[in-house]
């Protein structure tokens, strides 16, 4: 399938699991950190372990800036806290999840929790990547106008048609 995103930014997607304190499950993962370009490391090389906790850079995906939603992107930069929204999918394999996305429009973030099985969480965004959707706002956004849609005539004489014929 072809993508029809006008700028393509390449991140790294930073992955921890932690101990779990469970007797059902050993670990507990969740997507912590995205950095802006294109990472040299193999995905899933562990970058840093504390005690309970390991970091793995989990490997490389790319945010895709799309024109018809520049709203969502200007809307999440206003937010104070610009983020973005990660995706990981359970594989089985000896890596337990793939990335499935990266994206920076919260509706496509949330779209991607109807799964129920994918792992999907908001990252601070990083500046580089702040600075890249300013800039691509700045040059595609176009405000459209809410525009309430009127039903028309007949539509409205055959909802009146059918109330009255129901209540014989």
């Amino acid at each position: 399938m072809r993508s029809t995103a006008l700028i393509v930014i390449p991140v790294g997607v930073v992955v921890e699991r932690r101990k779990a304190k469970s007797v059902w499950v050993d670990f507990l993962w969740r997507p912590v950190s995205v950095f802006a370009g294109k990472p040299t490391a193999a995905p899933w090389t562990p970058l840093d372990t504390e005690a309970d906790t390991t970091l793995f850079f989990a490997g490389q995906a790319v945010i895709e800036l799309h024109r018809t939603e520049t709203t969502n992107y200007r809307d999440n930069l206003a937010s104070g806290t610009p983020a973005l929204w990660i995706a990981l999918r359970p594989v089985a394999s000896e890596r337990p999840y793939e990335i499935l996305a990266v994206t920076a429009d919260p509706a496509e973030g949330e779209a991607f929790t109807d799964a129920g099985s994918n792992l999907v969480e908001a990252v601070p965004m990083p500046p580089d990547v702040v600075e890249v959707v300013v800039q691509f706002i700045a040059r595609t956004h176009v405000e459209r106008p809410f525009v309430k849609r009127q039903r028309d005539q007949q539509t409205r004489s055959s909802h009146r048609r059918v109330g009255r014929e129901s209540e014989q």
